[in-house]
């Protein structure tokens, strides 16, 4: 069954709803596939050669041309009634199944007239598990056969329908080198036995060379060039053909053709007359070199590769573009390897001149008769000659969209590493000013709560009796009235706006008259201010603390001798008492600690003010100057 392709396009569609980025895989393809021959798609991955296959098979719809079997129009005809054997790369056999219930599968799915009866059914599955050397695997499931078995099932279910046309989608692929090996020519020899139209897709040059009659050489959804396998080895029409195939691949050299002679560098290697002065890209297959003492081409050895019959010679040059130069010659020409260059002669027909802008092949000497008769054999076969040279379209439209792609929003991952880079700028600046800049020492204040009420009465007492000789830090007016709000959250009171103002107000002036350090001589002005609004505090705060007064006193009278009197004046006053331990211990602890300590202090002691137990602790935990404890005993 002979195959047309008559400008098949697939487009695409983006997934990306706001930016339209369509894709085009196929790009008007035009291509006749002679009946009972086997084609090859060949290609690079994301040439577009399974979607290309896929249209034919019928699970994919062309954006725009069509499709020929014969004289049938089948572009918009479902894949059942095409009349397609298809081989997919992953077999696709159903596990359940035995051998011949995978190859039956497809028979018992015919209706109408294609039905067979069940004896057909099982005779023609017989015939093909023959064909395909497994009849004696019939009986087992595809789990206990090996991989090269499982993909001749899968040969036998897609041959067993007696298709038009067989579609084979890199069958190959997941099989190890030698039973890759066995298996291409078991497909070869099927094809050849039952003449059905084969397209076979692979992106192994050796496969598409060994077992296909023609092959189709794709490239970002165009044909770069078609023709018999050896054709298209011994004639490149451009770089990228040239490039594809071949193993060892080609040598590639940057040179120059000037006044009908070929440069590789400096050295004149070969004679182009008729060709125009130009800059080239001068293509030389392994096996395309003369060892040579007195060659033109010169290279330095790098090592040499035995191949058995052949070997390999290992050299580099400054103007090749590949990494090094492989020579393959002779192994009786092996003893003419000396020293750390060697020197090549270059046989003609193996040297590929290509246009350095267009990559398009440039012709000289014979080769541009030879190309003309192989063109005209192959047209002769039934078969069009087909080949693409300068920019391709997709190309193109990459540059453009590239070009025109609105900036994308960076992804979260690029927004953290973003946020880490700068955090990391930040840091960096931060310890060179910190290397910089001598840093203060702050003194640390250390809380020492008493366990018992009498133990800390006892301590209070002695911590009255001496006189302390800390020095006390300069405290500024501003943080009066965070001193005033702590005043008011130990003793919970609710005084009226009023008498918080007052109480704000003393609080401020002595904070300013402590602003600077005491001095001997100024030491008796002091205690009147301190007294004054010491008084003026415990009025204010003795309205709401009647209760806890009588607890306070009860508990001063329970411990020793010297606490009492310390405390005499304090029991008619509770509350003072309190009060006065309280704002000492918030004041001595804001002189010694940071802006942070202060709120801490307030809020510990205002959980005392209800306690008087508790007041009694706390307030050993604070060391008051020498001021302070006579302003107390005097009151």
């Amino acid at each position: 069954m002979k195959v047309v392709l008559q400008n098949i396009t697939k487009i695409f569609a983006s997934r990306n709803k706001k930016v339209k980025d369509e894709v085009v895989a196929v790009n008007d393809f035009n291509l006749e596939i002679p009946d009972g021959k086997l084609v090859c798609l060949l290609g690079p991955s994301g040439c577009g050669k399974s979607t290309t296959l896929y249209m034919i098979s019928g699970l994919q719809e062309p954006s725009s041309g069509k499709i020929f079997f014969g004289d049938d129009d089948v572009t918009r005809l479902s894949p059942e009634n095409r009349g397609i054997g298809l081989v997919f790369q992953n077999y696709a056999l159903y596990p359940h199944m035995t051998v011949q219930q995978n190859i039956l599968f497809p028979l018992q799915n015919l209706k109408g007239d294609n039905r067979l009866s069940k004896e057909e059914m099982l005779s023609r599955a017989t015939e093909v598990a023959k064909l395909v050397q497994i009849d004696e695997y019939m009986d087992r499931k595809p789990s206990e056969l090996s991989g090269g078995q499982q993909q001749r099932v899968a040969i036998a279910r897609a041959l067993v329908k007696m298709p038009r046309v067989l579609l084979l989608d890199e069958p190959l692929s997941n099989l190890d080198a030698r039973l890759r090996l066995q298996t291409r020519e078991e497909i070869r020899r099927i094809q050849r036995r039952t003449q059905i139209t084969t397209i076979f897709v692979t992106h192994d040059q050796e496969e598409a060379m060994s077992i296909s009659d023609y092959i189709v050489i794709m490239k970002l959804g165009v044909i770069m060039q078609t023709g018999k396998p050896q054709w298209v080895y011994d004639d490149p029409a451009n770089l990228f053909v040239a490039k594809f195939l071949g193993a060892p691949p080609i040598n590639l050299f940057s040179g120059k053709v000037r006044d009908g002679k070929l440069y590789i560098g400096e050295e004149c290697v070969l004679d182009v007359s008729g060709v125009e002065d130009q800059e080239v890209h001068v293509g030389v297959r392994p096996e395309g070199f003369i060892l040579d003492k007195n060659g033109s081409l010169t290279c330095s050895l790098s090592g040499i590769d035995v191949m058995g019959r052949d070997i390999s010679v290992v050299s580099t040059c400054e103007s090749s573009l590949n990494p090094v130069v492989r020579s393959i010659i002779s192994s009786d020409e092996m003893g003419g390897i000396t020293g750390e260059t060697v020197k090549f002669q270059l046989k003609p027909h193996k040297v590929y001149i290509f246009n350095k802008e267009t990559e398009k092949r440039v012709y000289f000497g014979d080769q541009l008769a030879q190309h003309e008769q192989m063109v005209a054999q192959m047209e002769a076969e039934g078969q069009v000659y087909v080949t693409h040279n300068g920019p391709l379209p997709r190309e193109a439209d990459d540059v453009t969209k590239s070009a025109d792609k609105p900036e994308q929003k960076k992804s979260v991952f690029g927004k953290i590493k973003a946020l880490f880079s700068k955090k990391k700028q930040l840091d960096e600046v931060t310890a060179t000013q910190d290397s910089t800049t001598p840093v203060a020492e702050t003194p640390v204040a250390t809380e020492n709560i008493a366990e018992e009420p009498a133990v800390a009465a006892d301590t209070a007492a002695e911590e009255i009796k001496e006189p302390a000789a800390e020095t006390e830090q300069p405290t500024t007016a501003v943080e009066a009235p965070v001193e005033a709000v702590a005043i008011e959250e130990q003793t919970g009171s609710t005084a009226t706006t009023e008498e918080t103002t007052a109480v704000t107000e003393e609080v401020a002036a002595t904070a300013a008259t402590e602003e600077a350090p005491v001095t001997t001589e100024e030491a008796p002005a002091a205690p009147a201010k301190k007294t004054a609004t010491a008084k003026k505090s415990a009025t204010t705060a003795k309205k709401t603390t009647g209760t806890t007064a009588k607890s306070t006193s009860t508990t001063k009278k329970s411990t020793s001798s010297t606490a009492k009197k310390s405390t005499s004046s304090t029991a008619k006053k509770p509350a003072t008492t309190a009060k006065k331990t309280t704002a000492s211990k918030s004041s001595t602890t804001k002189k010694t600690t940071g802006t942070a300590t202060k709120s801490t202090a307030a809020k510990k002691s205002t959980s005392t003010a209800g306690k008087p137990a508790t007041a009694a602790k706390k307030s050993t935990a604070t060391k008051k100057p020498a001021e302070t404890t006579d302003r107390t005993n005097e009151d």
